[in-house]
């Protein structure tokens, strides 16, 4: 089991006293690790040492490798047997931190993949109440902006910052509150996270019962208009199926006549309307040219282009409360009993035509109570949301309350300074020296293999 340990303070010389040096020093001395075990990627002053390094950590003959962030990040494929990533420090990049730990956090890591629950432990070392607080604060907006930018959300008026997990990262407002020593501003982190959360989701609640809204806004028309149409056209179909003529097997007789024909056999008609399919052009107005069992039957032009040249077509239309069209408009050009058929079939589709508005109204009227159940919903969690907002405010007044005392003693103290005269001997001894206690901050994302 390997560890890569990333850090950009420094580089490490042989023979001169650095962070790098003495950490191997310590894991020699208090660990026992073999110092072969333990290499510096800045050792390597040629590319084919720098890959049999790295070999010899994917094969187990290298425990700990040292490196920054430039010389141990991009290009590095040393996953094999990846344990743990250390980061001495906080840089100054969000994409520094993926780079680091993405040494370690790929497909290929066997080692966590059988042995540590497709995990790998990422730790951050930080300094309380010193820079790295300042340092993750410059983090958390660099990363924040880029990931609206990635996103396409820069109109959006609230950032969800993300939390310390496998699928975001990492929060860097928690890292600010861990180092600034004070728990209630960590509290307040995580309060404010949950009520951004919350308030998301509310958001994203009232999208949809808006969105549900509208659909049922829209079905509720096209029910409407689906049967009123279903009407008009079950009123053509009464009117014709009450004068219409058959035969003995049930067919139609055609009974079409034509304004400007003055023959009545189909052949003379069919030879009339083939005639005006080929060189009519009423300008993309309907223009009546006869009549079928009391409807009015239009032709009507309709400007294609073929080939890159512009050209008529004319279609053929019985009129009711409807248009109606068989093959699609277009009359038989090779046979003149199918054209002077063409009306009559029209009129033969109109159940059909009822059946599909039917079936589609049938469908939309199947979601009409689901959508009504979803636009009756409450968003049920307002009070738990109420409730965070109270303790957040109750929070920033303790906060607060906790600061101004701070602020008035020390002024008292600055004014007492200001009054009084010290001697020599007394302003050495008063003073104290501060020093920073290090912590670490600890991670184990996912691997994403």
């Amino acid at each position: 089991m390997r560890a890569s340990v990333f850090s950009d303070l420094g580089t490490y010389k042989p023979g001169e006293w650095n962070v790098y040096s003495e950490i191997k020093r310590k894991l020699i001395e208090d660990y026992g690790i073999p110092a072969h075990e333990i290499r510096f990627i800045q050792e390597c002053k040629t590319e084919r040492s720098r890959k049999a390094v790295i070999e010899a950590m994917n094969s187990g003959d290298v425990r700990v490798l040292f490196g920054s962030t430039t010389m141990l990040g991009t290009g590095v494929n040393a996953q094999r047997r990846a344990v743990a990533v250390h980061e001495l420090e906080c840089p100054w990049r969000p994409s520094d931190l993926e780079q680091r730990e993405g040494r370690a956090i790929r497909a290929g890591n066997e080692i966590a993949k059988l042995y540590a629950d497709n995990k790998v432990d990422v730790i951050i070392y930080a300094v309380e109440k010193s820079l790295d607080s300042y340092k993750f604060n410059l983090l958390h907006c660099k990363a924040t902006f880029i990931a609206q930018l990635k996103s396409g959300a820069m109109g959006a008026r609230t950032i969800d910052e993300g939390s310390m997990d496998e699928k975001n990262g990492m929060n860097f407002s928690e890292y600010m509150a861990i180092l600034s020593g004070n728990t209630d501003l960590l509290e307040k982190a995580k309060l404010e996270k949950r009520i951004a959360a919350l308030e998301s989701e509310r958001k994203s609640f009232n999208k949809g019962i808006g969105d549900s809204r509208f659909r049922l806004q829209t079905i509720s028309h096209d029910i409407a208009n689906n049967e009123a149409a279903i009407g008009r056209m079950k009123e053509d179909y009464a009117k014709f199926n009450a004068v219409v003529q058959r035969d003995k097997d049930g067919n139609p007789v055609n009974n079409l006549t034509l304004d400007n024909c003055k023959y009545k056999d189909e052949q003379n008609m069919g030879v009339h309307l083939q005639g005006l399919a080929q060189r009519t052009d009423t300008h993309g107005q309907y223009r009546r040219v006869g009549e079928v069992y009391g409807f009015p039957v239009s032709i009507i032009s309709e400007r294609v282009l073929n080939d890159g040249k512009e050209s008529v077509q004319n279609r053929f239309v019985v009129e009711g409360n409807y248009k109606y069209r068989f093959n699609n408009g277009f009359i038989a050009m090779s046979d003149t009993h199918a054209a002077c058929m063409n009306f009559v079939n029209a009129l033969e589709k109109i159940p059909g035509i009822v059946a599909q508005y039917e079936e589609r109204t049938a469908k939309m009227k199947a979601d009409v109570p689901i959508l009504e159940g979803i636009v009756a919903k409450v968003w049920g969690k307002e009070s738990e949301l109420k409730q965070l907002k109270s303790d957040l405010a109750a929070l920033d007044r303790k906060i607060t309350g906790q600061l101004a005392p701070k602020k008035e003693e020390q002024d008292g103290e600055e004014n007492k300074q200001v009054n009084s005269v010290d001697t020599p001997s007394q302003s050495s001894t008063s003073k104290k020296s501060m020093v920073a206690e290090p912590i670490s901050v600890y991670r184990s994302p996912h691997i994403r293999l």
